[in-house]
């Protein structure tokens, strides 16, 4: 059963916004008091929250897919929508968040920090938000725009203060229980440790964390063993404890051949930009299991290589405990040492967040080339957003929309860009909407007049020709005749009697007349 997960993929789906309402006031002796739609309410984020007591994403493996509320739509009597209820995600300290792409979103490396991951939908105005003097009884009102919907990737680095590394089965596992309440597993096989452990040591008036990693073997950088997929432990820690057994039975191993491996194994780990690789961070040795006659020997033997190398080195044993206080104390030194540096490093700078400025040219026209001639693609938050807010199957909103796009400019680039009437014009990426550019469509809505829910622009004005004139004349004489032979032959049949033939041709003859 798995019970560590340090990464995950993450599907989140935010709330959408509720629509806005077209409503208009009726009470007695007002049947038509205004409008009074509501607006609807914006969808729930989806937010993730950096918690000290979650240790693994082990949540977001057995269910990976999240999404939040929607927002409710508007009604009338000018009552908006509720809003959706925003989903919070507890994640560990040290989570980064990444995109399918692999480009850094966010660092949750305080306790406390949050980041929303995916924004909800913004609800749309009903009619009331959108009269005005000039419009005061719109017919339409404004959708809501999706929430986002994806997936990003969640990647843990656990944040401690020493990382014990070295090869499987040299005494991590037994020298964090040693020197913490941690309980690990522990067993005298190779890779006894599949996930990263942490513990909190004591030493005096030193207090710092030590995180125990899986064991490298030559070739990890290559993808032998568990290779280097749990070395992203490593990169938040302040030193490293190479942990070397002095009592392994394999041939052709020994401390300083182990030690030699190790090095060149974390020199082929790249750590983020911007932070201190690997080798050139304090590193100590502790020489471990010297109970045994043979590894103390051993011990004693290299401890005079290792330390002309400039390590500190240590003679430990995790079964009766030798040297591990000495190593405690020296381990505290190295951490107080490093967060003093910390403390006097340049603070980082603080995230100010500012409202983006509103630019005349928050869009751009992109002619594309294809099989059926040229199209004019519009891409921008602005007109995409007015897009998905329409509704297309009312005339006096696609009305409004034309106006949003005219006084945003998109039709003077669009003459820039070579387009002419009946040229295609795509708004927003893909598929998008498409529609045939008609630059006649000008802002003329303080002077209509049409009723609600309509656009006499988008009406067909164009006047009949003389020929079109005289083709329906000659069709409505044709219809009339043969009128009048259908009449005769039921008359010839005795379905008409005289009185009624005589009724119905005066009602010809009058309807001749009117012709004529």
């Amino acid at each position: 059963m798995v019970s560590f997960v340090d990464q995950v993929r993450l599907f989140v789906r935010a709330g959408h916004g509720g629509n806005g309402c077209v409503s208009v006031r009726r009470e007695k002796f007002k049947p038509l008091a205004g409008p009074d739609g509501g607006n609807g309410g914006d969808g729930g984020d989806i937010v993730l929250v950096a918690d000290p007591q979650v240790t693994t994403l082990l949540a977001y493996h057995g269910r990976p897919h999240r999404s939040s509320e929607n927002g409710q739509p508007g009604m009338g009597d000018n009552r908006s929508g509720a809003t959706g209820a925003d989903l919070e995600l507890p994640v560990p300290v040290g989570t980064v968040v990444k995109d399918p792409d692999g480009v850094e979103l966010a660092d949750l490396t305080e306790p406390g920090m949050r980041f929303v991951v995916a924004p909800g939908g913004q609800g749309g105005l009903g009619n009331a938000a959108l009269a005005s003097p000039k419009r005061k009884a719109p017919g339409f009102a404004l959708l809501g725009t999706p929430g986002f919907e994806g997936e990003v990737s969640l990647e843990l680095k656990t944040i401690a203060d020493v990382a014990l590394v070295g090869f499987p089965s040299a005494g991590k596992s037994s020298l964090i229980a040693a020197m913490s309440a941690a309980r690990p597993k522990i067993a005298d096989y190779p890779f006894t440790t599949l996930h990263p452990n942490l513990g909190v040591v004591q030493a005096g008036d030193h207090r710092f964390t030590v995180a125990d990693v899986p064991g490298l073997i030559e070739g990890a950088s290559e993808g032998k063993g568990l290779g280097l997929e749990f070395l992203r432990h490593v990169e938040r820690c302040s030193a490293l404890l190479h942990v070397l057994d002095c009592a392994t039975l394999e041939p052709g191993r020994d401390p300083l051949s182990d030690l030699d491996v190790i090095l060149a194994e974390l020199a082929a780990y790249e750590v983020p930009e911007g932070q201190l690789p690997l080798l050139e961070r304090p590193q100590l040795v502790a020489l471990n299991k010297v109970d045994v006659p043979e590894a103390r020997e051993l011990a004693e033997f290299v401890r005079p290589e290792l330390e002309s190398r400039g390590y500190r080195v240590f003679e430990i044993s995790t079964v009766s405990h030798e040297g591990l206080r000495q190593l405690g104390f020296a381990l505290g030194e190295v951490v107080d040492r490093a967060r003093k540096d910390a403390a006097q490093a340049p603070a980082a700078p603080r995230i100010v967040l500012r409202p983006k400025p509103v630019h005349e040219a928050d869009f751009v026209v992109r002619p594309e080339g294809g099989s059926y001639g040229t199209l004019y693609r519009i891409l921008g938050a602005k007109p995409e957003r007015w897009v998905a807010q329409t509704d297309f199957q009312n005339d006096e909103a696609v009305g409004y929309l034309a106006d949003r796009l005219a006084r945003l400019g998109v039709e003077d680039e669009l003459v820039r860009a070579g387009a002419v009437a009946g040229s295609t014009v795509v708004i927003g990426p893909g598929a998008g909407v498409v529609f045939d550019w008609e630059p006649t469509l000008t802002s003329t809505a303080e002077l209509m007049t049409a009723p609600r829910g309509t656009d006499f622009r988008l009406d067909d004005h164009r006047r009949a020709t003389r020929a079109q004139r005289r083709d329906e004349y000659h069709d409505r004489m044709d219809a009339k005749a043969e009128a009048r032979a259908e009449l005769e032959r039921e008359r010839e049949a005795g379905i008409w009697t005289d009185a009624d033939a005589g009724t119905e041709a005066g009602a010809e003859t009058a309807g001749d007349e009117g012709d004529r």
